[in-house]
């Protein structure tokens, strides 16, 4: 800190020159790349949050993101600035004064400066190296709280528990930003956020959802989501969660790696999104059945407390009620075609998050081998059954009524095909019509 000059109201400034932490001074700290010209911002406007500290560590992101405060007219700022770049204008807060830009590949926040001074602003966020602001005009950081310290030890460090209390999502922000920066967060904040834990409950659900969304599909979150909650952050909102559950994550996250070497295309299924909507991959909902209890209504009410999708419900539901039907090497090993064909419509799509939660929790290779050999055959009739015939047939065909029966025999026949008794549509329509005699229907 050699380089600080300390200013009137004792904020340090430090000079831009050699403190950024990467190979090169990053874009965010560039107001040329920016895509607007640095005379449109308003003369006191700063750079704060994220971008200065990213920056800072040398991190580099496509989309930039940038967040400047200003000591008044926050809402004009940003007006003004997208109609001189003919770029997307959102008020995010109008009570707060927080209005965003959006540039095609940017977006700019301002945000009313809180408290009299910048330095009371910077004052009232959660950590440290959070609270470091950039002042593009002068080329100079504005750091009172010694974040870039904390930067350089590698540590998230709460200015104030009132801080974290006051927003407590703040909480569990705090092991999320440590997994995603590989920081470690200091002991007495930790102890901190301890002691504030329950107060996590208090926090809609979609804004824990969305911190748990790094967590669980990151494999450095594992480890931050074991320490969350031993420090009693998930219980109020995993409340079936063990010891062991939190154990399998690792073990899921060790055969999550074994698969990428061993199984590529199962392995890439598992981070494909479940939906082009969601970032929710299959690795998330092994996860996240891990946190469940086995009973599907409870699962569900917990699922469903956190907000998630009716589809990230449906999914995590699918693998545990396949993991009851066969969640031991004895039931894999006995099952019949007519149960696994039953079984891998059950698992609807999500038969690779089996397999990793299967392995996770002891069931060898050997036991699951042959499903995976029959899921990763495309033509295989058990795993991915194409139909023979159509309902139409067998009504015109054989006269079968329109309603229930249509379905029973469409079933009847893909089991039938899976057993290899039928290979092609007249086979099919010769067996249905001699079962249709034998009952009694022909």
């Amino acid at each position: 800190m050699g380089n600080a000059l300390m200013g009137d109201r004792g904020i340090g400034h430090l000079i831009m020159e050699d403190l950024v932490m990467g190979e090169e001074k990053p874009t965010v700290f560039s107001p040329q790349t920016w895509g607007f010209s640095l005379e449109d911002l308003p003369p006191e406007a700063c750079l704060v949050g994220g971008a200065v500290r990213d920056g800072l560590l040398g991190r580099q992101s496509d989309y930039l993101d940038l967040d400047f405060v200003v000591p008044q007219g926050a809402i004009e700022a940003a007006r003004k600035l997208a109609q001189t770049y003919q770029a997307g204008f959102v008020i995010l807060d109008a009570t707060r004064e927080i209005a965003r830009v959006v540039f095609p590949e940017m977006t700019v926040d301002f945000a009313l400066q809180e408290g009299d001074s910048l330095e009371a602003d910077l004052r009232r966020r959660d950590f440290t190296v959070n609270a470091i602001a950039y002042n593009p005009r002068s080329q100079t950081l504005i750091d009172p709280l010694q974040g870039y310290q904390d930067l350089q030890q590698r540590q998230l460090r709460t200015i104030a528990l009132e801080n974290l209390k006051d927003d407590p999502l703040r909480l569990l922000r705090g092991y999320r930003q440590a997994a995603q920066l590989g920081f470690s967060l200091q002991p007495e904040t930790q102890a901190g956020i301890r002691q504030l834990a329950p107060l996590l409950t208090q926090v809609a659900a979609e804004r824990v959802n969305s911190e748990l969304g790094y967590l669980l599909g990151s494999q450095r979150g594992t480890y931050w989501l074991q320490q969350a909650w031993q420090d009693g952050l998930l219980s109020g909102w995993f409340p079936q969660a063990q010891g062991q559950s939190l154990d399998r994550l690792r073990a899921i996250d060790e055969v999550a790696r074994e698969l990428a070497q061993t199984s590529p295309q199962l392995a890439q299924e598992l981070q494909a999104p479940l939906r082009p909507t969601l970032k929710t991959t299959l690795v998330m909902i092994a996860k996240l059945m891990s946190l469940m209890s086995e009973e599907l209504t409870e699962a569900e009410t917990t699922l469903a407390g956190l907000k998630y999708s009716r589809a990230e419900v449906r999914a995590v539901l699918a693998l545990q009620e396949a993991w009851r039907g066969a969640g031991s090497e004895a039931a894999l090993r006995g099952l019949p075609v007519r149960s696994q064909y039953f079984w891998f419509k059950r698992l609807d799509g999500t038969f690779p998050a089996y397999v990793l939660y299967a392995l996770a929790s002891g069931i060898s290779r050997e036991a699951i081998a042959p499903y995976i050999q029959h899921y990763l055959n495309p033509n295989d009739p058990i795993a991915h059954p194409r139909a023979l015939l159509k309902g139409q047939d067998l009504i015109e065909t054989l006269g079968v009524p329109r309603g229930p029966e249509i379905g029973y025999w469409l079933t009847e026949i893909a089991i039938a095909q899976a057993e290899g008794l039928l290979n092609s549509p007249h086979e099919a329509l010769d067996w249905v019509k001699q079962q249709r005699t034998q009952q009694g229907k022909g």
